[in-house]
């Protein structure tokens, strides 16, 4: 079975190529080089973020800002409404003469609550939009490679359809000088 190979619980079973380089700017070069010749790059799998190589890939700017921002604006809403409600509503005490509400003084309890949701929603975010829960079959995720994780830079060439041409894709690797070319199936 190739380090490729996986299941998964839906989609249809593709060939897929993992081409593997010991650089970053190897794989950015390669990604652009094959999306560029039409060929689908399903996805680069990397020991650490490249820069660029989203605009590479084609991916379009992430949303998780907005969530950062969500679960800001929610902390901020909390800290302040239970603020007031407590000095204002239930224990009602005038200290130094000044108002129940002081807005002064809720200001670092709200800062501090916006920072900790907007963290906590910016880590579940992510979690969540990548998928990275624990299987329910308990098997771990397949690495398309074994070194992905330590020094590798593998870059996934999808077959979509019938007008793939594998020698194509040989001729283009050919430039591209990867350091090995695994052939297998996965369930995209």
């Amino acid at each position: 079975m190739s380090p490729i190979d996986g299941l998964g619980s839906a989609g249809a079973r593709r060939r897929v190529h993992a081409v593997s380089f010991l650089a970053a700017g190897e794989a950015l070069a390669a990604v652009r080089r094959l999306r560029g010749e039409g060929f689908e790059v399903h996805d680069v799998h990397s020991p650490f973020p490249v820069h660029g190589m989203e605009e590479a890939l084609g991916l379009p700017p992430s949303r998780l800002g907005r969530v950062t921002l969500a679960g800001g604006l929610v902390g901020g809403t909390i800290a302040f409404a239970f603020q007031a409600w407590t000095h204002a509503v239930d224990w009602p005490l005038v200290i130094g003469g000044k108002s129940p509400l002081a807005l002064p003084a809720q200001v670092p309890v709200s800062f501090e609550l916006t920072i900790l949701f907007a963290a906590l929603a910016t880590a579940l975010g992510l979690l969540v939009r990548a998928g990275l829960f624990p299987r329910a079959d308990g098997r771990p995720a397949a690495q398309p490679h074994p070194a992905v994780t330590d020094d590798r830079f593998v870059v996934l060439v999808v077959e979509r359809d019938g007008g793939f041409s594998a020698a194509r894709l040989a001729r283009v690797l050919e430039s591209l000088h990867p350091v090995e070319v695994v052939e297998g199936w996965r369930v995209l």
